[in-house]
């Protein structure tokens, strides 16, 4: 099993302000790496490489999905920059 996740994650605009990022970090105690991202007035997405233990990252994922986030993995692709 890889010990990091490649995910694509788009939020509503509700969800911009909200640090959510942070929550996961001290939530999970799971590690980001943001490869590529965008976000406005109205919504937002990241692509993110996301370490530490299976289950804590399970539980990141998880977390971001209640919160009103559409996570998709990205295992197969490659990501650059």
């Amino acid at each position: 099993m890889p010990d990091r996740d490649r995910i694509y994650v788009s939020y509503p605009a509700e969800l911009v302000p909200r640090p959510m990022l942070y929550e996961i970090v001290k939530q999970f105690d799971v590690v980001p790496s943001v490869r590529r991202a965008n976000v406005e007035d109205d919504h937002g997405w990241v692509i993110l490489e996301l370490g530490g233990p299976a289950e804590a990252r399970a539980k990141a994922i998880a977390y971001l999905r209640e919160l009103g986030c559409v996570v998709d993995d990205m295992s197969g692709d490659i990501v650059a920059g």
